[in-house]
């Protein structure tokens, strides 16, 4: 996958975010949760951008830290989403799924650059 698919990937993550968040019940957990699930789902494709504007290995990584830390944020409430019971499974299972996924490849990704930058 390269940059431009993963630049694609996350901005429909954070389209996928907002359609979710949307659908959240009007309650007062859904509200807070909603948001804060809101803030890091949309910051996961925009920290990725910057990303891709690195200029150099150190600032790479750095910036991909960012992203692993919204992507997996994104996990954490979604899950709690699920957990509290605020919308069924069901619904929010495949966006987890891809919240899950995303944070795997920065990962991956963040070591890799950093073994290539020990290396050199």
């Amino acid at each position: 996958m390269n940059k431009d698919d993963l630049k694609l990937r996350t901005k429909k993550f954070a389209l996928r975010i907002v359609k979710l968040f949307r659908a959240l019940p009007k309650t007062e957990e859904g509200r807070v949760i909603g948001k804060q699930l809101l803030r890091s789902g949309t910051s996961v494709g925009a920290n990725y951008r910057a990303v891709c504007r690195a200029r150099s290995t150190a600032e790479f990584i750095s910036k991909l830290g960012i992203v692993i830390e919204e992507a997996d944020e994104s996990v954490f409430w979604l899950e709690t989403i699920i957990e509290a019971a605020i919308m069924e499974k069901e619904l929010v299972d495949d966006l987890l799924q891809e919240a899950s996924e995303i944070t795997a490849i920065m990962v991956s990704s963040s070591n890799t650059a950093s073994k290539n930058k020990s290396k050199n």
